[in-house]
């Protein structure tokens, strides 16, 4: 997908990798909401981006991946709501999947936990990141409980502090992706968000959390 990537977004996509594998927290645009990101086994930055939202330690952050490879490794359990999520057209796109996990098969980073929230982003940029770091946790760029701004400057002066890296950007939709709860037999929608249930009734059996 690189090669399709304007010289100057190659630039962009190996000064985020560049900022992430030293373990900084990038501001950037995703194909929802303006993002934090940072990859998950670099507790340094993991606290960092936890306190930037002032967000509570007992709240775990959602993953992005960039492939049904990278899902795989990450120890998903692929339930046939699963599946048949992940290959619908749907995906890739603003629809956060959660599932269980298997922990013989899962990385160390998520040992204690039994489950995940994940999704692959309809974005060009993260795309190619994600190829190049692996799975990132990637979470809204606002303080808890208060809404995402839609500027990179309205970001800047609500965070409880500064990323390392800022890839300026707007939101493409005030809009947070839809969060589907795929632990149980009926899918639960647990966030109405960028993709509405009329579009995930097409694909699996839905109900409102």
């Amino acid at each position: 997908m690189s090669e399709s990537l304007s010289k100057f977004s190659r630039e962009v996509v190996s000064d985020v990798v560049s900022s992430l594998q030293v373990g900084g927290v990038v501001l950037l645009p995703t194909d929802t909401v303006l993002g934090l990101a940072v990859l998950p086994d670099c507790q340094a930055s993991v606290q960092k981006l936890y306190a930037l939202k002032a967000r509570l330690r007992s709240k775990a952050l959602p993953i992005m991946v960039a492939n049904l490879k990278q899902v795989e490794d990450l120890g998903v359990i692929v339930t046939p709501n699963v599946e048949k999520l992940l290959n619908s057209p749907l995906v890739p796109g603003g629809l956060t999947i959660v599932a269980r996990l298997n922990p013989q098969t899962s990385p160390k980073w998520l040992q204690d936990r039994s489950e995940i929230a994940f999704r692959i982003p309809n974005s060009e940029l993260l795309l190619n990141v994600l190829e190049k770091t692996g799975p990132a946790l990637v979470t809204s760029a606002n303080l808890a409980g208060n809404k995402t701004p839609t500027t990179t400057p309205g970001v800047l002066s609500q965070l409880n502090g500064a990323p390392d890296l800022v890839v300026s950007g707007k939101a493409l939709t005030n809009t947070p992706s839809t969060l589907v709860n795929c632990s149980t037999t009926v899918v639960t929608v647990d966030r109405v968000g960028a993709i509405p249930i009329v579009e995930l009734s097409k694909w699996v059996e839905v109900q409102s959390g």
